[in-house]
Formats: structure tokens, sequence, C-alpha cells
């Protein structure tokens, strides 16, 4: 079952037209959230960088968009899905009303819930080879826009094309400065001794969530120092660790980029205080 305005319907009935601005002109919001047995992890992050992109994107905001709206709205797609138990992926996507060309006619919205079953409760660590490759053959922009959550994702889908028929697990995507900025699915940190370093906004990666708490989480750590500063494709191959992060993965390690081998010791040691944290604030 899907969630389409707060109708449940079968999961293969037809809801859009060939009018539906998502689909014609990439014109919609995503978050996807883990959620494991009523618990929703940093939904209040989710939430807020939802609404701040909503903005930004000057879609108008129903005045039912609470956080508690929303919230009960996944629960009840959830729920009837049978799930309610179980480790869920959720993606709830927003998108502009039909109408208009480039312009639209209107700023109203329209939103879809999806819920599909989890294997693992928490953020794991899992020991697997996990190369990577810089994709090159185009750039993140560095602006706003790409900060956001958007279905306007081409650039990452022909990375993903590229990555698996190289016979890679991800690619690491590059602005138009030449600096990596992220990987397909998440944002990038890096390990040389006691500093992590990650690349900032205004570099062009997504403000993930992850990726906020995580940085808190160093920040408060007396066993690391943040860094956020650009990162050169050259300092790939010197690194300690490269871990890629996301909402529902949590941190994935790298194992190997080029001829570099990276260990993954500051991974594990920050994914069980991740998990802490879910739980802890939702």
């Amino acid at each position: 079952m899907v969630n389409y305005n707060g109708e449940l319907l079968a999961g293969d009935k037809a809801i859009f037209t060939h009018s539906n601005r998502a689909i014609k002109y990439g014109d919609a919001l995503f978050e996807t959230v883990r959620y494991v047995n009523g618990t929703l992890f940093f939904w209040e992050d989710h939430y807020f960088r939802l609404m701040a992109s909503m903005r930004i994107l000057r879609m108008e905001i129903p005045m039912e968009f609470t956080l508690e709206f929303l919230e009960e709205e996944i629960k009840n797609t959830i729920e009837s899905n049978g799930l309610h138990n179980r480790a869920v992926r959720v993606r709830l996507t927003i998108f502009r009303n039909e109408g208009g060309l480039y312009t639209p006619s209107t700023n109203d919205v329209s939103y879809v819930i999806e819920a599909d079953p989890m294997e693992s409760s928490f953020y794991t660590i899992q020991d697997k080879d996990y190369e990577v490759e810089l994709f090159k053959d185009h750039y993140v922009n560095k602006d706003m826009l790409s900060n956001l959550k958007s279905t306007n994702k081409l650039l990452h889908v022909v990375a993903g094309v590229y990555a698996q028929e190289n016979g890679y697990a991800n690619c690491l995507l590059v602005n138009t400065d030449k600096k990596v900025v992220e990987a397909i699915n998440g944002n990038l940190f890096l390990v040389k001794e006691n500093v992590v370093k990650t690349p900032p906004l205004s570099d062009g990666c997504l403000d993930g969530i992850i990726r906020k708490n995580l940085m808190e989480i160093i920040t408060g750590s007396e066993e690391f120092e943040l860094v956020e500063e650009s990162i050169s494709p050259f300092e790939l191959q010197k690194l300690d660790e490269l871990f890629i992060t996301n909402s529902i993965v949590g941190i994935q390690p790298i194992s190997k980029y080029r001829k570099k081998e990276f260990d993954t010791k500051v991974a594990k040691s920050l994914v069980g205080k991740l998990n802490a944290r879910a739980r802890i604030g939702g």
C-alpha cells in the first residue's frame, strides 16, 4: 500500500497522470527515513530539512503539514503494510501539483509515502569489499540547489550506471572546481589519524541528515577533530579511512580507491554512537 495525500492505495494502482511535474520537470523533493519498531530515526531533522527545502523551491506548505501530521501519515502507511514491528525504509515524496510549463501555475503540493521492509533494525558495518572510483564525466554545481534532496538526480543516475558498468560499488562525485563532494548515495567523510574531514555545503554536497548528526558527534568527542573543508582528489590515497553516510545505511566504509586500501576502525567506533543518538533522538 502507498499513501497518496492521505488515501491508502494498492501499490500497483496508477496515481500520476502524464502532467505530473515530478515526472516532467523533476519538480519534487523527497526524504528517506529509517523506521524501527515505532520510531522514525532523526525524524525532526528530516522534517525541518523538508520544510526548509520547500521554502527554497517556493512550494506552498499546507497548514496541516505539521511534524505530528506527517509522522502519523507515515506510521499509518507502515501499519497498512503490516510492517509496524519491522525495520522499514520510508520514502516521503513531495511534488508541486500539475499545471504550467517550466513556470508552474500553482505552488500547491501533493505527497506520496512508500514503505518497504529492511533486514537490520539498527545501523551496522559489514566487513566487505567496497571499491569506489571518481566520476568525472559530469560535475556537481556549487549552489544551494545541490544541497537539496530533490528528485533531480540525473548526475547520480549516470554515475550509478558508470559504477555498474565498471564493477565499482560506488562513485565519488566532483564539483565544477574539481573538488570531491560526495558519493552517489551519500555524504563523504575522510579520516587521517585523529582528524575527520568532510566537504562544506558550499562545495555542493547534500545537506545530509546523518552528515549533520555525525558532525555533532565528532565535535563533541575528545577522540577526534572535525574539519569541514574542500577535498582534493589527490588526498584520497593518503588517508587512513574513507566512508559514506546516509539515513538508511548509516555509515558505509570504503575498502579501496585505486591502489589504496582503507581501515574501518573509526567508522566502527562511530556507528555505535550514531545508533545511540538515533534511539535517543528518534
